[in-house]
């Protein structure tokens, strides 16, 4: 699965589940390549996996903020299809980074940059950013390299 992109994913899975009419899902990666396709169009570039991973994670972000709002309005209808949505997305990020390893490739780069401030936090992120790309959200790897900067 990993020697393709995941856009290609992406456009399979759409296929298949045109296919076997699983309309949740089509649904849920049309709006997703959708919006990849925005992006490459408004910005007349091709996007990478990295930024194509964290797309999907701000397309997961923005569902988990709308499945609050739905138990918060008491919609259960609205907040099981978000998180059908969720579940869907999710599956087209590699498994999630474990806390322990993030930890260590910060202590990492800290130790590479010779950064010792707060202030030194770009520098630090340019180096964490692209060995966690999609692995980890922006913002636990921000968290933690403060965390690691105090």
């Amino acid at each position: 699965m990993h020697n393709m992109d995941i856009k290609t994913q992406l456009n399979d899975s759409l296929k298949q589940a045109m296919k076997s009419g699983d309309m949740t899902r089509k649904d849920t990666l049309r709006m997703a390549l959708a919006a990849i396709k925005q992006v490459e169009v408004d910005k007349r570039i091709v996007l990478d996996d990295a930024a194509v991973m964290a797309l999907i994670q701000k397309e997961i972000k923005n569902r988990r903020e709308a499945l609050e709002e739905a138990k918060k309005a008491n919609r259960p209808d609205l907040a099981s299809a978000n998180e059908a949505e969720i579940v869907i997305l999710e599956t087209f990020l590699p498994a999630a980074m474990p806390a322990e390893e993030l930890r260590a490739i910060v202590q990492a780069a800290i130790a590479e940059t010779g950064a010792a401030v707060p202030s030194d936090m770009g520098k630090v992120m340019k180096i964490v950013m692209p060995k966690v790309a999609g692995r980890a959200p922006n913002d636990a790897i921000s968290a933690m390299v403060r965390e690691l900067l105090k």
